[in-house]
């Protein structure tokens, strides 16, 4: 049942949803099916409803911690456009976007800014460590308004991992910077919108063109040379080595997807919540349907 399944992944966060949001993110018909399958679930004492709002958890709490979550995401999210401004000024950025919990416009005092990059090719790791540095030395490592954890160069924009998770990603991602490769990136995953078909499209018109400071010209002046493709794979494989060490207790094919490191790709994911996610996920639909024996046609 898609309803079910679009309701029980926003369980995993706590995260009651709306009829609209249901149909947004699941394969159903029409709002009419969305209120069939959701009638269906609530006979059977599958789900609850509060008002507006649906989830497999009866917990009021979770709808209070929503509202104050959404109006403090939509109160700083002025804040993260700014520093996404910011970061697209740094060299080989070609797009920011802003991903994770505010891109799906919620915020509370434990979250961070996530960000999502497109790199100019071959300089996506002189990029990321520039800006890591950053973070550093100026923020003192601090990732609660500067957390680029997932960068990809603009020749390289197809996601391999092709499911709900990395499909709502895709499909929630707040572009701020850089029209033409993120206009690009979601040509090339155009799956996520065949995940999602009743998703409204991202209006690429509110996309704003990057402007690179002189600064920034002549250090891409500087790398845009043989030695700067060396430096790119040196700081390549010396992130690699420092992450294989600090690591080392995860599996080598997790490892591989939650922290990939190669020439166009850069994922800082140690928590590999992609996979807890889809295995929770399918965990607790198998373990629904059979528990309340739905057989909903």
């Amino acid at each position: 049942m898609p309803v079910l399944e679009t309701l029980l992944y926003f369980s995993v966060f706590n995260y009651p949803v709306t009829k609209d949001e249901i149909f947004n993110f699941s394969k159903v018909a029409s709002l009419e099916e969305v209120d069939k399958q959701l009638e269906y679930l609530l006979n059977k004492g599958v789900i609850f409803q509060f008002g507006l709002y649906f989830s497999v958890i009866n917990n009021i709490q979770d709808v209070n911690r929503r509202e104050l979550g959404n109006k403090k995401a939509k109160a700083i999210l002025p804040k993260a456009k700014k520093v996404s401004k910011f970061i697209s000024k740094f060299p080989y950025v070609e797009n920011v976007s802003i991903s994770g919990a505010l891109s799906k416009g919620y915020y509370d005092d434990e979250g961070d800014f996530d960000f999502f990059i497109i790199t100019t090719p071959n300089k996506l790791w002189i990029a990321r460590t520039l800006l890591i540095i950053f973070k550093k030395i100026f923020l003192l490592n601090s990732k609660k308004y500067f957390c680029v954890n997932y960068f990809i160069s603009s020749n390289h924009l197809n996601i391999p991992e092709r499911n709900r998770f990395t499909a709502t990603e895709i499909t929630t991602l707040i572009p701020v910077y850089g029209k033409a490769p993120f206009s690009k990136f979601i040509q090339e995953n155009n799956w996520a919108k065949n995940e999602f078909p009743n998703k409204k499209i991202v209006n690429s018109e509110t996309i704003e063109a990057i402007k690179k400071p002189i600064i920034t010209k002549c250090i891409e002046r500087v790398f845009n040379t043989h030695f700067g493709d060396l430096l790119d794979d040196t700081f390549r494989k010396m992130t690699l080595k420092k992450w294989k060490i600090n690591f080392n207790h995860m599996s080598e094919e997790d490892f591989k997807i939650a922290m990939k490191s190669t020439k166009n790709v850069s994922k800082h994911h140690p928590q590999h919540f992609q996979k807890k996610v889809i295995n929770e996920l399918e965990y607790a639909y198998n373990d629904i349907t059979q528990k309340y024996n739905l057989e909903y046609v």
